[in-house]
């Protein structure tokens, strides 16, 4: 009799990816990613230890594929921008990481090619060696907030997205003007959270870079 077959490590990935692309990661268990693979969860425990071992090596691929290609060209602002905005189009093909990658972060090689380069394009700018890490940990933050708030919105069927914005206009257009007047004042311009997350995610990016650049020291000057 044939034996079962043996999966590798990303042979599971991909099937993880696959399954993952209709599924949440609350509904996920390795024990279905198992029955995909017509295994049992054991087999797949000895690649990795539990499930958020699993999820992360996911999420790290999604890492890899944004730098796959990547070049690191003009200053350092514009080598972030091009970062965050290849992480967020990998991320926005895997809605469902993103909350992972937010949540858990990860160790493995995309992580480390992000953080080489974060990290790399801060020391660029003329940032003091002391000051970089709290600077790249500000701006990890930031833009896997941004990442992951772009992708809540994605991964909700048309029927959730409809119900909030109806509860959106209730809310905010039925405002009593006595107990909320700027909410009242301001009801038909004040636009949803769902809406237009494209331009505020490159606004907040530039604002906080800008920030940045405001604490560099003066051209030519020594560092500390």
């Amino acid at each position: 009799m044939a034996g079962r077959r043996r999966w590798t490590s990303e042979e599971i990935l991909d099937a993880a990816a696959d399954l993952l692309r209709t599924t949440d990661t609350e509904s996920f268990s390795v024990r279905k990613l198992a029955a995909t693979l017509g295994t049992d969860s054991s087999s797949l425990y000895r690649h990795f230890r539990s499930k958020t071992e699993l999820l992360r090596a996911v999420a790290d691929r999604i890492l890899v594929e944004s730098m796959d290609g990547y070049r690191a060209e003009g200053d350092w602002k514009q080598r972030l921008t091009a970062l965050a905005l290849r992480m967020r189009e990998a991320f926005g093909r895997q809605p469902q990481l993103a909350a992972v990658w937010g949540r858990y972060a990860s160790g493995g090689a995309g992580s480390r090619l992000v953080m080489e380069e974060v990290l790399q394009a801060l020391r660029a700018s003329g940032l003091p060696d002391e000051e970089i890490p709290a600077r790249y940990h500000r701006l990890a933050v930031l833009i896997a907030a941004l990442i992951a708030s772009e992708a809540g919105v994605s991964t909700m069927t048309p029927e959730e997205y409809e119900q909030g914005m109806e509860l959106f206009r209730v809310a905010v257009l039925g405002a009593d003007p006595a107990r909320f007047p700027a909410l009242s004042h301001f009801a038909r311009d004040v636009a949803p959270l769902g809406a237009d997350r494209g331009a505020a995610f490159e606004e907040i990016l530039a604002a906080h870079l800008a920030h940045i650049e405001t604490t560099l020291p003066p051209t030519g000057a020594p560092t500390p």
